[in-house]
Protein backbone atom coordinates (compact mmCIF):
# COMPACT_ATOMS: atom_id res chain seq x y z
CA UNK A 1 0.00 0.00 0.00
CA UNK A 2 1.31 3.45 -0.92
CA UNK A 3 1.94 5.89 1.93
CA UNK A 4 -0.37 8.89 1.25
CA UNK A 5 1.88 11.13 3.34
CA UNK A 6 4.81 10.85 0.93
CA UNK A 7 5.53 13.94 -1.18
CA UNK A 8 7.99 12.71 -3.78
CA UNK A 9 8.26 15.20 -6.63
CA UNK A 10 6.51 18.03 -4.79
CA UNK A 11 7.89 21.46 -3.99
CA UNK A 12 6.69 23.23 -0.85
CA UNK A 13 7.38 26.83 0.16
CA UNK A 14 7.84 27.45 3.90
CA UNK A 15 7.99 30.96 5.35
CA UNK A 16 9.90 31.54 8.56
CA UNK A 17 12.05 28.53 7.63
CA UNK A 18 15.23 29.60 9.40
CA UNK A 19 14.46 28.31 12.89
CA UNK A 20 11.92 26.78 15.24
CA UNK A 21 8.75 25.40 13.66
CA UNK A 22 9.74 26.48 10.16
CA UNK A 23 13.00 24.56 10.35
CA UNK A 24 11.21 21.48 11.74
CA UNK A 25 8.70 21.71 8.89
CA UNK A 26 11.48 21.90 6.32
CA UNK A 27 13.22 18.84 7.74
CA UNK A 28 9.98 16.86 7.86
CA UNK A 29 9.07 17.77 4.29
CA UNK A 30 12.51 16.72 3.04
CA UNK A 31 12.16 13.42 4.92
CA UNK A 32 8.84 12.88 3.09
CA UNK A 33 10.54 13.38 -0.25
CA UNK A 34 9.60 16.98 -1.03
CA UNK A 35 11.84 19.85 -2.12
CA UNK A 36 11.61 22.98 0.05
CA UNK A 37 11.80 26.66 -0.81
CA UNK A 38 12.59 28.33 2.50
CA UNK A 39 11.81 32.00 3.15
CA UNK A 40 13.26 33.93 6.07
CA UNK A 41 14.36 37.50 6.83
CA UNK A 42 17.70 36.41 8.30
CA UNK A 43 19.87 35.59 5.29
CA UNK A 44 22.80 34.26 7.33
CA UNK A 45 20.60 31.88 9.30
CA UNK A 46 18.78 30.75 6.17
CA UNK A 47 21.97 30.14 4.24
CA UNK A 48 23.24 28.06 7.16
CA UNK A 49 20.06 25.99 7.01
CA UNK A 50 20.52 25.52 3.26
CA UNK A 51 24.09 24.33 3.80
CA UNK A 52 22.90 21.86 6.43
CA UNK A 53 19.86 20.51 4.56
CA UNK A 54 21.45 20.18 1.13
CA UNK A 55 20.37 20.69 -2.46
CA UNK A 56 16.72 19.89 -1.75
CA UNK A 57 16.43 23.22 0.10
CA UNK A 58 16.39 26.57 -1.72
CA UNK A 59 17.16 29.63 0.44
CA UNK A 60 15.03 32.68 -0.34
CA UNK A 61 16.01 35.48 2.07
CA UNK A 62 13.56 38.35 2.28
CA UNK A 63 10.64 39.84 4.17
CA UNK A 64 7.12 38.42 3.92
CA UNK A 65 5.86 42.00 4.31
CA UNK A 66 7.17 42.81 0.81
CA UNK A 67 4.45 41.94 -1.71
CA UNK A 68 6.93 42.16 -4.58
CA UNK A 69 9.25 39.70 -2.85
CA UNK A 70 6.36 37.23 -2.53
CA UNK A 71 5.93 37.18 -6.31
CA UNK A 72 9.70 36.98 -6.79
CA UNK A 73 9.98 34.05 -4.38
CA UNK A 74 7.41 32.11 -6.39
CA UNK A 75 9.19 32.85 -9.68
CA UNK A 76 12.59 31.84 -8.29
CA UNK A 77 11.18 28.62 -6.84
CA UNK A 78 9.56 27.57 -10.11
CA UNK A 79 12.69 28.49 -12.03
CA UNK A 80 14.91 26.48 -9.66
CA UNK A 81 12.76 23.39 -9.02
CA UNK A 82 10.42 23.47 -12.02
CA UNK A 83 7.21 23.56 -9.98
CA UNK A 84 5.54 24.73 -6.76
CA UNK A 85 2.90 22.53 -5.15
CA UNK A 86 2.38 23.85 -1.64
CA UNK A 87 2.74 26.72 0.81
CA UNK A 88 3.07 26.84 4.58
CA UNK A 89 2.58 30.35 5.95
CA UNK A 90 4.58 30.03 9.14
CA UNK A 91 6.48 33.34 9.53
CA UNK A 92 5.45 35.24 12.64
CA UNK A 93 6.57 37.70 15.29
CA UNK A 94 5.28 38.90 18.65
CA UNK A 95 5.42 42.41 20.15
CA UNK A 96 3.60 42.08 23.51
CA UNK A 97 1.96 44.97 25.36
CA UNK A 98 -1.34 45.53 27.12
CA UNK A 99 -3.96 47.21 24.95
CA UNK A 100 -3.71 50.64 26.57
CA UNK A 101 0.09 50.61 26.32
CA UNK A 102 0.55 49.16 22.84
CA UNK A 103 2.25 51.43 20.33
CA UNK A 104 1.01 51.79 16.77
CA UNK A 105 4.38 50.41 15.64
CA UNK A 106 3.96 47.25 17.75
CA UNK A 107 0.42 46.79 16.43
CA UNK A 108 1.30 47.34 12.78
CA UNK A 109 4.48 45.26 12.68
CA UNK A 110 2.68 42.15 13.94
CA UNK A 111 -0.28 42.66 11.58
CA UNK A 112 2.15 43.21 8.68
CA UNK A 113 4.11 39.99 9.27
CA UNK A 114 1.52 37.58 10.65
CA UNK A 115 -1.54 38.57 8.62
CA UNK A 116 -0.64 40.70 5.62
CA UNK A 117 2.50 38.68 4.91
CA UNK A 118 0.48 35.47 4.90
CA UNK A 119 -2.05 36.96 2.49
CA UNK A 120 0.71 38.22 0.18
CA UNK A 121 2.16 34.73 -0.09
CA UNK A 122 -1.26 33.10 -0.42
CA UNK A 123 -1.95 35.47 -3.29
CA UNK A 124 1.38 34.92 -5.05
CA UNK A 125 1.37 31.14 -4.66
CA UNK A 126 -2.37 31.00 -5.38
CA UNK A 127 -1.89 32.76 -8.70
CA UNK A 128 0.67 30.15 -9.71
CA UNK A 129 -1.64 27.30 -8.63
CA UNK A 130 -4.61 28.81 -10.49
CA UNK A 131 -2.54 29.03 -13.67
CA UNK A 132 -1.56 25.38 -13.21
CA UNK A 133 -5.18 24.34 -12.70
CA UNK A 134 -6.36 26.24 -15.77
CA UNK A 135 -3.58 24.61 -17.78
CA UNK A 136 -4.98 21.19 -16.90
CA UNK A 137 -3.05 20.22 -13.77
CA UNK A 138 -5.58 18.27 -11.71
CA UNK A 139 -3.51 18.62 -8.50
CA UNK A 140 -2.30 22.23 -8.48
CA UNK A 141 -1.47 22.27 -4.78
CA UNK A 142 -2.44 23.02 -1.19
CA UNK A 143 -1.88 25.76 1.39
CA UNK A 144 -1.61 25.57 5.17
CA UNK A 145 -1.68 28.73 7.28
CA UNK A 146 -0.30 28.63 10.81
CA UNK A 147 -2.78 30.17 13.21
CA UNK A 148 -2.92 30.08 17.01
CA UNK A 149 -5.17 29.54 20.01
CA UNK A 150 -4.65 33.27 20.61
CA UNK A 151 -6.92 33.92 17.63
CA UNK A 152 -9.68 31.75 19.08
CA UNK A 153 -9.59 32.88 22.72
CA UNK A 154 -7.66 36.14 22.83
CA UNK A 155 -4.34 36.51 24.61
CA UNK A 156 -3.43 38.86 27.44
CA UNK A 157 -0.95 41.46 26.23
CA UNK A 158 -1.20 40.40 22.60
CA UNK A 159 -4.13 42.13 20.92
CA UNK A 160 -1.96 42.52 17.81
CA UNK A 161 -1.02 38.83 17.62
CA UNK A 162 -4.51 37.56 18.51
CA UNK A 163 -6.10 39.85 15.91
CA UNK A 164 -3.66 38.74 13.22
CA UNK A 165 -4.23 35.07 13.93
CA UNK A 166 -8.02 35.53 14.00
CA UNK A 167 -7.66 37.16 10.60
CA UNK A 168 -5.88 34.04 9.36
CA UNK A 169 -9.09 32.07 9.96
CA UNK A 170 -11.06 34.34 7.64
CA UNK A 171 -8.34 34.33 4.98
CA UNK A 172 -8.11 30.53 5.10
CA UNK A 173 -11.85 29.90 4.80
CA UNK A 174 -12.24 32.47 2.03
CA UNK A 175 -9.41 30.96 -0.04
CA UNK A 176 -10.89 27.49 0.50
CA UNK A 177 -14.25 28.64 -0.89
CA UNK A 178 -12.83 30.57 -3.83
CA UNK A 179 -10.31 27.95 -4.95
CA UNK A 180 -12.06 24.63 -4.22
CA UNK A 181 -13.39 24.39 -7.79
CA UNK A 182 -9.77 24.40 -8.96
CA UNK A 183 -8.89 21.62 -6.46
CA UNK A 184 -6.69 24.01 -4.48
CA UNK A 185 -7.12 23.23 -0.79
CA UNK A 186 -6.51 25.72 2.04
CA UNK A 187 -6.52 24.87 5.73
CA UNK A 188 -5.13 26.32 8.96
CA UNK A 189 -3.50 24.80 12.02
CA UNK A 190 -3.93 26.26 15.50
CA UNK A 191 -0.98 25.70 17.79
CA UNK A 192 -0.87 26.27 21.50
CA UNK A 193 2.51 26.96 23.09
CA UNK A 194 5.30 25.26 21.15
CA UNK A 195 8.75 25.02 22.75
CA UNK A 196 10.62 27.52 20.57
CA UNK A 197 12.77 30.58 21.17
CA UNK A 198 9.71 32.81 20.59
CA UNK A 199 7.86 31.25 23.55
CA UNK A 200 10.82 30.93 25.91
CA UNK A 201 9.87 33.95 28.03
CA UNK A 202 6.29 32.80 28.71
CA UNK A 203 7.36 29.19 29.31
CA UNK A 204 9.87 30.37 31.91
CA UNK A 205 7.26 32.48 33.72
CA UNK A 206 6.15 30.07 36.46
CA UNK A 207 2.80 31.76 37.04
CA UNK A 208 1.88 31.64 33.36
CA UNK A 209 3.34 28.19 32.75
CA UNK A 210 1.62 26.51 35.70
CA UNK A 211 -1.76 28.00 34.85
CA UNK A 212 -1.48 27.21 31.14
CA UNK A 213 -0.21 23.65 31.59
CA UNK A 214 -3.08 22.95 33.98
CA UNK A 215 -5.47 23.62 31.07
CA UNK A 216 -3.75 21.19 28.69
CA UNK A 217 -5.08 17.63 29.14
CA UNK A 218 -1.83 16.18 27.77
CA UNK A 219 -0.01 18.28 30.38
CA UNK A 220 3.05 19.40 28.39
CA UNK A 221 4.34 21.78 25.74
CA UNK A 222 4.67 20.50 22.19
CA UNK A 223 7.93 20.41 20.27
CA UNK A 224 8.43 21.88 16.77
CA UNK A 225 8.93 18.37 15.40
CA UNK A 226 5.66 17.19 16.92
CA UNK A 227 3.53 19.97 15.42
CA UNK A 228 5.21 19.74 11.99
CA UNK A 229 3.64 16.35 11.26
CA UNK A 230 -0.06 17.38 11.17
CA UNK A 231 0.86 20.37 9.00
CA UNK A 232 2.48 18.03 6.49
CA UNK A 233 -0.58 15.78 6.70
CA UNK A 234 -2.78 18.65 5.49
CA UNK A 235 -0.50 19.16 2.48
CA UNK A 236 -0.46 15.49 1.57
CA UNK A 237 -2.80 13.20 -0.36
CA UNK A 238 -3.96 11.85 3.00
CA UNK A 239 -5.94 15.11 3.37
CA UNK A 240 -7.21 15.28 -0.23
CA UNK A 241 -10.85 15.82 0.89
CA UNK A 242 -10.10 18.39 3.59
CA UNK A 243 -10.35 22.13 2.95
CA UNK A 244 -11.44 25.23 4.83
CA UNK A 245 -10.76 23.62 8.21
CA UNK A 246 -9.02 24.85 11.36
CA UNK A 247 -7.14 21.99 13.03
CA UNK A 248 -6.19 22.37 16.69
CA UNK A 249 -2.78 20.92 17.56
CA UNK A 250 -2.59 21.95 21.20
CA UNK A 251 -2.71 18.92 23.49
CA UNK A 252 -6.43 19.36 24.08
CA UNK A 253 -6.28 23.00 25.24
CA UNK A 254 -9.43 23.57 23.19
CA UNK A 255 -11.90 20.72 22.95
CA UNK A 256 -15.22 21.33 21.19
CA UNK A 257 -17.65 19.74 18.76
Amino acid sequence: MNNPMLMEGRVIMVTGAGQGIGLALSRQLLDLGAKVAGVDMNADTLNGVASDLGEGFLALPGSVTDVNFAAEAVSRTVEHFGSLNGLINNAGITRPAMIDKMSIEAWQSVIDVNLSGSVYFMQAVGRHMLAEAKAGNKEPGAIVNIASDAGRRGSLGQINYASAKAGIFGATMTAAREWAKFNIRCNAVCFGVVATAMTETVRNDERFADNYLAQIPLGRWSSPEEVAKPVCFLLSDAASYITGQILSVNGGFTIAM
